[in-house]
């Protein structure tokens, strides 16, 4: 029996700081998806059978909240488990607790603590040959040319230049700068082997204290056949030798012909927006590769595709009713409170090349962000 037909109509728990993509993946996939996050926003709501808010966005997943909405939504439910993505990295203990509830379809927390060890992955690439950039627990002296990341850090808001660091020892390392455009490459694994899905670029959308936030993807990433073919090489001889399961993510630096692999995302993240398969597959495949099975079939992406994030550009005491279009997700409430930078929605576009994609996504983005501006402008006259 298949994996799909033997888990189609079943309840899934899903955790994560938004958990809108991966229960657009699971409905897509026959299932019905059950979402504990930290948004609750209303198309997510619509997406799922049930679900819940779990905590503050700001602050991250607490143990009492999450497990009291995990508990909730299953109750009435019988999920046939959980699946993770993210808001876990720096906090593997919390995971630990989940996993002896529910069945985990997803890396357990010793294996992802040890994808997000600064020194253990270090020392990986450099038995694998895959270049890194040199790392130190210690502030380096001179510190220019360095950057200083939380363990356990997801999403650029942690990265910032060592001169503007905090302290040695509260939960920082220091990597050294290594120049070159944001490559990911995205893999399904099934504990000791690993496959290539294909691979995005990356870009920022820098803000006063986070000049390495997070700003969107697109895929496909465009690159030279041999270089996508020995990126996607590294990526999977890491995250086969780490002994990952399901969805999970490489992030490199590429300059031209030089790359650096950053850092392992242990989870499904942000990118499974853009690697949305025709047939609703990669949901499922995430499950079967947490079983030990990887697809003999390859899931098939159409055309290009890209995602971004748009931020409000001033406080935003209470959000206006929107006419939303369908590009948009992760929308914010009606009258939910929005800090300056804060994230107002996901932007999607598709198109038949990578950089009409982008084009699009950011053209779409400046125009909703200028509909909002203007809309509480007219509401302040």
């Amino acid at each position: 029996m298949s994996g799909l037909t033997k888990h189609r109509g079943a309840a899934v728990l899903i955790a994560a700081s938004s958990g809108r993509a991966l229960a657009a993946a699971a409905r897509r996939a026959g299932f019905r998806p059950l979402v504990a996050d930290l948004f609750d926003d209303s198309d997510t709501r619509g997406l799922c059978a049930a679900s819940l808010i779990a905590g503050d966005w700001r602050t991250g997943f607490s143990r009492d909240p999450l497990i009291a909405a995990l508990e909730t939504l299953a109750e009435a439910n019988s999920p046939i488990g959980l699946v993770y993505g993210a808001g876990f990295e720096d906090r593997p203990s919390l995971l630990e607790e989940l996993a002896a509830r529910w069945s985990l379809f997803g890396n357990p927390a010793d294996r992802l603590r040890r994808a997000k060890d600064p020194m253990a992955l270090a020392a990986l690439c450099q038995a694998r040959g895959v270049p890194h950039p040199d790392i130190s627990l210690a502030l380096p002296d001179p510190c220019d040319g360095w950057l200083v990341k939380s363990v356990g850090g997801a999403g650029g808001s942690h990265v910032a230049p060592a001169r503007a660091s905090r302290p040695a020892g509260e939960n920082v390392y220091f990597q050294r700068f290594a120049p070159g455009e944001p490559i990911s490459v995205q893999c399904l694994c099934d504990g000791s082997r690993a496959i290539s899905l294909g691979l995005s670029r990356q870009w920022t959308a820098p803000a006063p204290d986070e000049p390495f936030r997070y700003g969107g993807c697109v895929r496909p990433a465009g690159l030279a056949a041999d270089l996508e073919r020995r990126l996607a090489d590294a990526a999977c001889a890491i995250v086969g030798a780490q002994g990952l399961v399901g969805l999970n993510s490489v992030d490199f630096l590429v300059d031209g012909d030089i790359f650096h692999l950053i850092e392992v995302n242990p989870r499904p993240g942000a990118a499974i927006d853009i690697f949305e398969d025709g047939e609703g597959r990669l949901f499922q495949a995430h499950i079967d590769a947490c079983l030990g099975r990887l697809p003999i079939r390859a899931l098939e992406f159409n055309a290009a595709s890209a995602a971004a994030i748009a931020y409000a550009q001033q406080d935003i005491g209470a959000m206006p009713q929107l006419d939303w279009p369908d590009w948009t997700a992760d929308r914010q409430k009606p009258q939910s409170v929005v800090g300056l930078y804060d994230p107002l929605c996901t932007i999607k576009a598709c198109a038949a090349q990578t950089s009409a994609a982008r084009a699009l996504v950011e053209a779409r983005a400046g125009a909703l962000v200028d509909a909002i501006n203007c809309k509480l402008g007219g509401e302040a006259s």
